[in-house]
């Protein structure tokens, strides 16, 4: 008598879920590579994708969709883990830009000292100069973080410092087109992983109690203007370090590095990826800003698509392309034995 076998559909990730996803010690290799694929994917597919691009055009359109996706990041790090929400985007990446411009060309640092010097002494600034609007929430302090970039573009060109309009030229270039290329890319995947695993610590717990309830991050004893102010600086250490990067792209710096690009198309990444990912708006930097360059025949017109596709996305998909890749993934399903 022949005995059949029955098999039932069952979801990939239950046996992740009935325990834990941090219990990774019980977990089988399938389990571990399920959960290891979509990190593999990101990590392989961001570091061939210059290798796949035809020219040196398209190599360089990835290497400034870098620049954006640090501010994205930084962007989304602030706005939902600490609930400010900042618009001085723009502000980092010209504070950062101007600071490597001078240590090169008045200094003489080499540009492997001049971007993380920026980056750090950067990030210092900026947060200084940010400290008497951390007690502010919301729009308020979008509103206000979006006048520095505005008031720092105008004291330069009205006091015709650091080259005024005409910028700081003659600054060094990188050594080569492949670290040109892939700096951004590896700096880019260490931001982006160090952030995941700091909002997943203690600290980053606190942070999002500063969102939550702050009068209970008080009633604790702790200082809730230290935690936004830690906060305040590794958001804007990432901005000051896309705008260093940036500036030995070009090898210019000028007030242009003020422009409210840098405050407003991160935004509209983080709408496309997906708000609270990290990754979400990383991921949207790297459809929006191809994009932007495939539409720029269409001179002004092309505003209309860009503003067409936020739209789609906002409309029919406002959860962001991340949140709604991770729900699919975690639906896969295979036939197992009863």
């Amino acid at each position: 008598m022949a005995i059949t076998t029955q098999r039932r559909k069952e979801r990939i990730d239950r046996g992740i879920n009935v325990r834990t996803e941090g219990i990774y010690a019980l977990m089988s290799i399938k389990e571990l590579s399920y959960l290891a694929a979509p990190r593999l994917v990101l990590i392989v597919g961001l570091l061939i994708l210059p290798l796949l691009l035809p020219d040196m055009y398209w190599k360089r359109v990835i290497t400034i969709t870098c620049i954006y996706a640090f501010l994205a990041l930084s962007f989304d790090f602030l706005a939902h883990f600490v609930g400010l929400v900042s618009l001085g985007g723009a502000f980092f990446v010209g504070i950062g830009g101007y600071l490597a411009a001078i240590a090169n060309t008045y200094w003489g640092f080499p540009p492997w000292l001049t971007i993380p010097f920026a980056a750090l002494v950067g990030g210092a600034v900026c947060t200084l100069l940010l400290f008497p609007c951390l007690p502010l929430r919301g729009v308020y302090f979008a509103i206000v973080s979006l006048m520095y970039p505005l008031f720092s573009a105008r004291v330069i060109e009205a006091l015709d410092i650091f080259g005024g309009t005409d910028g700081i030229m003659g600054i060094d270039g990188f050594s080569n087109h492949f670290v040109e290329e892939y700096a951004p890319l590896g700096l880019l995947l260490i931001a982006l992983f160090a952030i995941r695993r700091l909002v997943t610590t203690d600290f980053g717990l606190v942070l999002r109690g500063v969102k939550d309830n702050d009068q209970a991050i008080r009633a604790s004893g702790m200082n809730v203007t230290f935690y936004k102010s830690v906060a305040v600086y590794i958001a804007s250490t990432m901005g000051c370090l896309s705008g260093a990067i940036l500036v030995h792209i070009y090898m210019w710096s000028g007030i242009s590095l003020f422009a409210l690009d840098f405050s407003i198309l991160p935004i509209a990444a983080t709408v496309i990826g997906g708000s609270g990912t990290l990754i979400g708006p990383v991921l949207g930097c790297f459809i929006l800003v191809p994009i932007s360059e495939l539409l720029r025949d269409f001179g002004t017109l092309r505003i209309v698509f860009y503003a067409l596709i936020l739209v789609g996305f906002i409309i029919f998909r406002s959860e962001g392309l991340m949140v709604w890749g991770q729900r699919k993934y975690h639906q896969f399903e295979r036939w197992t034995q009863i």
